[in-house]
C-alpha cells in the first residue's frame, strides 16, 4: 500500500493510541473471550496513565500506520529492561502489531513489521522476539512466513483467564 505512512507516536498522540489500541484488541480477541475479561483488559491495558508511562519510557517505541490522517494500525517495540520477558540488551521485542480489521490483507501489518526489523537493525539487535496467542493462527502464520521460529511458551493473563502465548524468535 503506497499511500500508508508510518509515524512515530508521541505523548501528543495518546488519545489516538488509546483508541486504536482498544479497537484493534477488541476486534482481534472479543469473540474468543468473556465480556468481563475484555472490559478489564481494555480499561487497564489501555488506560491513559498506562499509555503515558509507556510513551514516556525511552526503551519503548510506538509507530502508527496512517492512511491519510487516519490511524489504521500500530506497532509497539521494547528494548532492554522494557521487554516483557527476556530483557536482553541484544534483543528487540515486538510487543504489538495490530491493524484494523478492514485493513487486514492489505500489507499494513507487513509495513509495521518491516519498520520493526529496520529498528532492530539500526539498534544492532542480534534477534527479534515476540509472544503470540496460541489460538491466533493468522498471526502465527504471518510470523512464520517472516522467518520466526517457536522457542518457548509463556502465560498471558486476560482478566481471570490464563492463556498460552507461543514465544517466537528471528535471528538477525
Amino acid at each position: 500500500m503506497e499511500n500508508i505512512l508510518l509515524k512515530k507516536v508521541t505523548l501528543n498522540d495518546i488519545d489516538q493510541l488509546q483508541k486504536i489500541g482498544r479497537q484493534t484488541f477488541f476486534e482481534t480477541f472479543a469473540e474468543s473471550n468473556t465480556e468481563e475479561n475484555m472490559k478489564e483488559y481494555l480499561d487497564n491495558g489501555f488506560s491513559v496513565e498506562k499509555l503515558h508511562s509507556e510513551l514516556s519510557n525511552t526503551n519503548s517505541e510506538f509507530y502508527f500506520a496512517l492512511e491519510e490522517d487516519t490511524v489504521i494500525g500500530y506497532l509497539k517495540l521494547n528494548f532492554g529492561e522494557s521487554q516483557t520477558e527476556l530483557k536482553d540488551d541484544k534483543a528487540l521485542e515486538i510487543e504489538r502489531i495490530y491493524v484494523l480489521k478492514e485493513f487486514h490483507g492489505k500489507k499494513v501489518g507487513q509495513l509495521l513489521y518491516d519498520k520493526a526489523i529496520q529498528v532492530a537493525t539500526e539498534t544492532k539487535a542480534d534477534y527479534v522476539w515476540l509472544g503470540v496467542w496460541e489460538e491466533n493462527p493468522r498471526a502465527i502464520a504471518f510470523y512464520k512466513k517472516n522467518g520466526f521460529v517457536e522457542f518457548d511458551k509463556h502465560i498471558f493473563r486476560l482478566g481471570d483467564e490464563e492463556q498460552t502465548d507461543i514465544m517466537m524468535k528471528l535471528q538477525l
